[in-house]
C-alpha cells in the first residue's frame, strides 16, 4: 500500500483559527503516524479577501504549533494555467459546457424556482447548446449526471449518499476566467495525489460534486473524513463572542504550544480516559476511527488546566526563553538582575500561563516597589526591627549562600530568639517582594542573591523606622 498523502489547505482571509489548527493537526498526526507526506496549500483564489498578512499568520501559527510540512506551500493563484488546462480537457470531452446565462437571468430563474417551490438549481438552459459564441461572455459548467446516486464512506460519519438529481451543473470557471473552489480543490488534490482528505463537516455537501469531478477526470477518489465543528459553551459555532479564536492570541496570552496541541487533539478525539499526551504519544496513538461524530465544546478552563500542567513540568531553561518577551513587554531588562532560569523554577508551581509567570516575576527585577499597604501595616512593625538586624547578620556571614544555608540561618535565629518562623517570615516576604504572596522565602532569597536580599531587608528596616 502506498504511503498516505494528506494536506491542510486554508484560505488566507484571516488568522489561523483554532478550528483550522485542529484540522491541520489531525492531518499532520495521521501523516506522521503512517510515515506519509503532509502538504500545505494556500487556497488564495479569493483575491479580494486574501492578504499576505493572513498568509504569514497561517505560517506563524503552524510553526508555533510545530506542524512542519513536507511539501509546499503551494498557492492556488500560481496554478491558474493548470486549472485552465483541465477546463479545456473537460470541454473537449463534452464533460463540461459553456453557459451564456447572465447573472440577471440566473437570478430570475432562481426566484421563479423559489416561488414555485422548486429547488433553486440551474435549469440546464445551455446544457444542450452546440453553437459556440466566442464574443459573448460565458461561464463553464460541469455536465453532472442527473440520475443515480453518489455515495462515499466517510471515515468519521460513516456511509453518506446523495441523489444526483439534487445536484446542479456546477460552475467550474467563472465568466472572468477564474476557477471556482470546488473545481480547484479537486484539481489540486488529484494532481498532488492526496489520498485522504480530513476537513470540517461544513464541506460534506461539497463532497458529491467533487467526487463526480474526480470520476469525470479519471482520477482515484480520496478517502474523506469530515470532523465536527468546534462549538462555544452555548453550543453555537465557536466565534469571537466566545473569546479568542486565533491560535496566536493564545500564544500572546501565555499558553504553550504543547498545551494547545494536546487540547485541540482531545477536542474531538479520545483515547480512553487519558487527558495528557506528549507529541510522540499523539503520533503513536492517533487514529481517525477514534474521532467522535459529535461537536467538541471549547472549554477555556480545561485548556488553562493543561497549560498549568505543561508549565509545572516544563524545562525551566526553555520556559525562561519563552518568558523573556513577556518580561520585555513589562520593561524588564532580563540581562540585569537574577538568573531567569532560577526565577522560573520558583514560579512553575504557581503559574498557569506565561503572563501570570511574568507578572509574578516582576518583584525579582524591581527593587523600588511600594509595599502593599495592608501587608506593611500588619507585618512591618517595630517588633521585627531587632529580628531583621539579626537576620542581616546571619545572611551576611552565610557561605555558601544557598537555600539549605538560608533555611538553617532562619532556624538558628528562631531558636535563639525563641520565636516561630511565622513571627518573622511574613515580614521578610513583604520586605523582599512587597506583599504576602510569593514563592517560598528561602527560594526567593537564594534567587535574589546575598547583596540584593540584604539591600531589600535594609530598605524595609528604613521603612519601619520612619
Amino acid at each position: 500500500m502506498s504511503q498516505p498523502r494528506l494536506r491542510f489547505a486554508p484560505s488566507p482571509t484571516g488568522y489561523l483559527h483554532v478550528g483550522g489548527a485542529r484540522t491541520a493537526l489531525f492531518n499532520w498526526l495521521l501523516a506522521k503516524k503512517e510515515q506519509g507526506t503532509f502538504i500545505l496549500r494556500i487556497e488564495d483564489t479569493d483575491v479580494a479577501r486574501s492578504t499576505e498578512e493572513s498568509v504569514n499568520a497561517i505560517f506563524e501559527g503552524m510553526r508555533w504549533l510545530g506542524l512542519d510540512w513536507n511539501e509546499g506551500p503551494f498557492f492556488q493563484t500560481e496554478r491558474f494555467p493548470v486549472y485552465r488546462e483541465f477546463v479545456e480537457k473537460l470541454l473537449a470531452e463534452g464533460k463540461a459546457y459553456r453557459c451564456y446565462c447572465t447573472p440577471e437571468e440566473l437570478e430570475a430563474k432562481r426566484e421563479l424556482a423559489m416561488k414555485e417551490g422548486r429547488k433553486p438549481k440551474y435549469d440546464g438552459t445551455c446544457r444542450s447548446l452546440r453553437a459556440v459564441t466566442p464574443e459573448r461572455p460565458f461561464a463553464v459548467r460541469f455536465r453532472a449526471p442527473h440520475d443515480g446516486i453518489t455515495a462515499f464512506n466517510d471515515l468519521v460519519k460513516g456511509p453518506i449518499s446523495f441523489n444526483n438529481e439534487e445536484l446542479d451543473d456546477l460552475i467550474i470557471q467563472r465568466s472572468d476566467g477564474t476557477p471556482t473552489y470546488n473545481f480547484t480543490v479537486v484539481i489540486d488534490d488529484a494532481t498532488m495525489a492526496i489520498t485522504t482528505v480530513i476537513r470540517g463537516d461544513d464541506h460534506v455537501n461539497n463532497t458529491p460534486r467533487q467526487i463526480l469531478l474526480y470520476e469525470a477526470l479519471g482520477y482515484p477518489v480520496p478517502q474523506f473524513a469530515h470532523v465536527p465543528m468546534i462549538l462555544g459553551a452555548d453550543k453555537t459555532r465557536l466565534s469571537k463572542r466566545h473569546g479568542a479564536t486565533s491560535v496566536m492570541a493564545y500564544r500572546d496570552m501565555g499558553f504553550l504550544p504543547e498545551a494547545m496541541v494536546n487540547y485541540l487533539v482531545r477536542l474531538g478525539w479520545s483515547y480512553g480516559d487519558e487527558e495528557i499526551f506528549s507529541r510522540e504519544e499523539l503520533v503513536q496513538k492517533f487514529s481517525i476511527e477514534n474521532v467522535g461524530r459529535s461537536a467538541g465544546v471549547f472549554n477555556p478552563d480545561k485548556l488553562l488546566w493543561l497549560n498549568a500542567h505543561y508549565i509545572k513540568t516544563g524545562d525551566p531553561v526553555r520556559l525562561a526563553d519563552l518568558l523573556t518577551p513577556f518580561l520585555h513587554e513589562r520593561n524588564v531588562d532580563t540581562s540585569q538582575g537574577p538568573d531567569l532560569t532560577m526565577v522560573v523554577r520558583t514560579l512553575q508551581e504557581r503559574s498557569r500561563t506565561l503572563v501570570e509567570m511574568a507578572d509574578g516575576a516582576l518583584f525579582y527585577f524591581r527593587d523600588d516597589f511600594a509595599y502593599e499597604e495592608e501587608a506593611a501595616a500588619k507585618f512591618l512593625k517595630a517588633d521585627v526591627d531587632p529580628l531583621f538586624e539579626e537576620l542581616l547578620l546571619h545572611l551576611r556571614n552565610l557561605d555558601p549562600f544557598n537555600q539549605s544555608g538560608i533555611e538553617a540561618a532562619f532556624k538558628e535565629l528562631c531558636s535563639a530568639r525563641g520565636i516561630k518562623l511565622g513571627q518573622i517570615g511574613p515580614a521578610v516576604r513583604v520586605a523582599l517582594c512587597g506583599g504576602t504572596t510569593s514563592p517560598g522565602i528561602y527560594e526567593v532569597i537564594e534567587v535574589l542573591g546575598k547583596n540584593e536580599s540584604l539591600k531589600r531587608i535594609s530598605r524595609a528596616l528604613d521603612f519601619l523606622r520612619r
